[in-house]
């Protein structure tokens, strides 16, 4: 038999993309909602009712609304929105950020799909911290650069129509309150919020993220091989995952980091940069914002939510 599938918002980016990952799949079926009913609530409620999942690519109240529109016990949640990433009752659906959580989101009614900004900080900084390697209290500073399919359809359209000129760097959430800070700050396992500057880049997607680190403050310093030992060790632990930390050389140097690099997959590449003699590091994460950040991760849930 086959899972149904009720995409509730799927004329936006996150839904469009969704909607096309999952379009040959056989063992789904698919509804659709006519465009003209849209915001029919009575339309919607039918079809979240009548669906084994429903994935939400709404707005964060008109994603509380469709939760409270499921009458049912046994329609289950894939949200994307940030309305319940920090709640107690819903998993969240990064499934390489734990060993335990691919389990977690398989056997869970409600998942909350991840922020695409919190996921290379997490995927760094939680392993870190439950290592030893660096205190929960430890300053930490997270700069992102994003493309501009981050902002949803008015930034695309904007930035289309700017055309030739359009910012080449552009950097926002300047008073340090952006929505991604709590989940940032909850799975990452850190005790004071960190400082988070993201940017959106003159191109569609794509995103990376680069943590520096001042290790010269701590009782124990760790080493660069230290840092990337701690990350490859927790990745080991995760089964079929899609993050890779990539080879480790002491003072490398490398020119050709792309935050286009895996656009259009569900991939991330994890980067540990360090000299040992400065006591400094740098943390870089690559993955496409619409993808691990955002389609691809609900599609990895998804598939973990029916047993595969």
């Amino acid at each position: 038999m086959k899972t149904k599938i009720f995409i509730d918002g799927e004329a936006g980016t996150t839904g469009l993309q969704i909607r096309e990952r999952l379009a040959d799949r056989s063992d789904l079926e698919l509804f659709k909602i006519p465009d003209e009913k849209r915001k029919d609530i009575g339309a919607r409620t039918e079809l979240l009712n009548e669906a084994d999942i429903a994935i939400l690519c709404l707005p964060d109240e008109a994603a509380r609304q469709s939760v409270s529109l499921i009458k049912n016990s046994n329609t289950r949640v894939i949200d994307a929105s940030s309305a319940f990433r920090v709640h107690g009752d819903w998993s969240y659906g990064f499934p390489e950020m734990h060993k335990d959580q691919s389990r977690k989101i398989a056997q869970s009614k409600r998942v909350s799909n991840p922020g695409c900004y919190p996921q290379g900080p997490i995927i760094f900084l939680a392993p870190l911290i439950r290592a030893g390697l660096i205190p929960a209290d430890m300053p930490i500073s997270v700069n992102a650069i994003s493309g501009y399919s981050g902002g949803g359809r008015q930034m695309i359209e904007k930035y289309e129509a700017m055309g030739d000129t359009a910012p080449v760097y552009s950097p926002y959430g300047l008073d340090f309150n952006h929505k991604h800070l709590p989940e940032m700050t909850l799975y990452c396992g850190l005790n004071v919020e960190p400082v988070f500057q993201p940017a959106v880049g003159n191109y569609a997607q794509g995103m990376m993220s680069v943590i520096p680190l001042n290790l010269g403050q701590l009782a124990n310093v760790p080493k660069g091989k230290d840092i990337h030992q701690a990350i490859g060790e927790h990745l080991a632990q995760i089964a079929g995952g899609y993050v890779e930390l990539m080879e480790f050389e002491a003072g490398q140097k490398l020119g050709d980091l792309n935050p286009e690099a895996l656009n259009n997959t569900n991939r991330m590449q994890l980067y540990v940069f360090a000299n040992d003699d400065r006591a400094q590091a740098l943390l870089v994460a690559v993955y496409d914002n619409l993808g691990k950040g955002a389609s691809g991760a609900a599609v990895q849930n998804l598939d973990l939510m029916i047993g595969l």
